[in-house]
């Protein structure tokens, strides 16, 4: 996982600047090149080829040169059928395919990718951009006084250098000749999987190929484990497989003293053999990181910035033992986990609601996930988002999502019968910030330091940016302090989540903001 920052314009000390900026997201070594007329910058994090895969890297006679961020899991099959095609590489690190395809399939090589991924290609035609389908990897974009396109992994890097700024969209591709290409989106509802064993059946196959696809690396590799279904299932998958190959899976929970992640999350790790991992916080240790935390995620939405404070500390746990860790994210929007999915307006148009909090995953809980793992050089691979176990979510119907008994993400615990014990697979949904303590820890302290009259004076002038409890208003005031006099402008890409304690709708209206 790394950090990639560029401009179309010789503007060397910016993109320097960028790069400092994001050191965290790539601490094992850095590198600028120009090319095209294009600055392409990056910070890398090794994970795959440790010694060979620097970038920005080349194809073989230098005309197209990347900087990219992510990991593509089908790179070996890619590779091979390259090579057959006669070309030449000089690493074996993932990325390098991309440039190899480029000259094959031009910029539509993203739809051969599988994989979660940002990356920039310096061309003779110009530069080219993309994204994965989901947004798992950021990317943003901006232009300068005199209209030179700028770019970078983060928000805090890229605004001192551009008079705008926007999030480049998920699964899109962008070019001078092409404009902005959508080249991805979620399948449409078909429900025509009419018979529960087969369903389940293909569920368990696309999510067992997407763990071991996900192990791939030249480093240690964990799973996060707050002894919910998702991170549990994944758990199961990661132990199946590595129990193949002899090599140890190793565990990571957090959670006040008492929390019912850490008392679920350690029965996960005995039934499954994992070497276990816990830390145990207070509120006094979320109070001291929130400032931080705020703007390191570049969110001051209470949902995300209640997970965060506990995804920093997994983070910063997992990385003292591995480099990459599995993740459980996106199977409560595929399948249906929050309790607020059970009202009853919702409930009648749930595979829509479940499509909505999909596509804006790329700036709630993705970004989450990316910026407080990438704070500890850490990288985080989220198998329920892959493509392929997508291709089947909407082929499942509602009702074996949100049971009609009321039973959430039925057909997974279906599933987790085979793998978990009873106590994990019937364990009623908990959100991250509750399971581990820290969101009625933190609603209580901002009901402690914010006064009835205080959020009177702010609600009004923040009401067009979502603060709407005491709690929000918190969270404002420290990503106000990280971005300063452009702190509004920052907000305009923040996402803001639908629901925030369980059974409430935290906001109303269209999940996609702005629709």
């Amino acid at each position: 996982m790394c950090a990639i920052a560029g401009c179309t314009a010789d503007r060397r000390p910016q993109v320097e600047a960028m790069l400092r900026a994001m050191s965290h997201r790539g601490p094992d070594q850095s590198g600028i090149t120009v090319r095209h007329g294009v600055v392409l910058g990056h910070n890398r994090l090794s994970i795959i080829d440790l010694e060979g895969g620097r970038q920005p890297l080349a194809n073989e006679d230098g005309s197209l040169w990347l900087t990219f961020n992510g990991e593509i899991y089908n790179f070996r099959e890619l590779r091979r059928r390259l090579e057959a095609a006669g070309h030449r590489f000089a690493t074996r690190t993932d990325g390098e395919v991309i440039v190899h395809l480029y000259e094959e399939e031009g910029p539509e090589l993203v739809r051969s990718l599988y994989g979660m991924f940002a990356f920039a290609l310096a061309t003779p035609q110009g530069l080219m951009l993309a994204r994965d389908p989901l947004g798992i990897k950021p990317l943003y974009t901006g232009r300068d006084r005199e209209g030179h396109l700028y770019f970078a992994s983060e928000i805090k890097a890229l605004l001192p250098h551009v008079q705008s700024i926007e999030e480049f969209p998920p699964g899109h591709y962008w070019t001078p000749g092409t404009g902005l290409v959508r080249y991805f989106d979620l399948p449409p509802v078909t429900e025509d999987l009419d018979d529960v064993d087969q369903a389940a059946a293909l569920v368990t196959e696309r999510l067992r190929e997407a763990v071991r696809a996900r192990l791939v690396a030249d480093v240690p590799v964990g799973v996060f484990l707050s002894g919910g279904l998702d991170s549990a299932l994944v758990a199961a998958f990661c132990a199946e497989a590595r129990r193949e190959t002899g090599e140890p899976v190793h565990s990571f929970a957090v959670g006040m003293a008492g929390s019912e992640d850490l008392q679920a999350a350690r029965l996960v790790a005995r039934h499954l053999g994992t070497i276990h991992h816990e830390l145990v916080f207070d509120r006094d240790d979320l109070i001291r990181l929130l400032p931080d935390v705020v703007a390191w995620l570049e969110s001051y939405d209470p949902a995300l910035v209640r997970s965060a404070l506990a995804t920093y500390l997994a983070s910063g746990l997992a990385r003292r033992h591995v480099t990459v860790v599995l993740s459980g994210e996106g199977a409560d929007e595929l399948f249906a986990g929050y309790q607020y999915l059970k009202l009853p307006g919702i409930r009648r148009r749930l595979q829509e609601e479940l499509r909505d909090i999909t596509r804006t995953l790329h700036n709630t809980n993705l970004q989450r996930v990316d910026r407080m793992s990438m704070i500890h050089s850490l990288e985080v691979r989220v198998p329920f988002l892959s493509t392929r176990l997508l291709e089947v979510a909407w082929r499942i119907p509602a009702r074996w999502k949100l049971h009609p008994s009321g039973t959430e993400k039925w057909i997974l615990r279906r599933i987790a019968r085979r793998y978990l014990p009873e106590a994990v697979w019937a364990r009623p949904k908990a959100k991250f910030a509750i399971g581990t303590g820290t969101g009625p820890a933190l609603e209580a302290y901002a009901e402690e330091v914010i006064s009835d009259a205080e959020f009177a004076r702010e609600a009004a002038r923040l009401a067009d940016l979502g603060v709407k409890t005491k709690e929000a208003l918190l969270y404002y005031r420290y990503f106000e302090r990280a971005f300063g006099d452009r702190a509004r402008e920052a907000a305009r890409l923040v996402g803001l989540s639908r629901s925030l304690n369980p059974g409430q709708v935290y906001r109303e209206g269209p999940a996609v903001r702005g629709a």
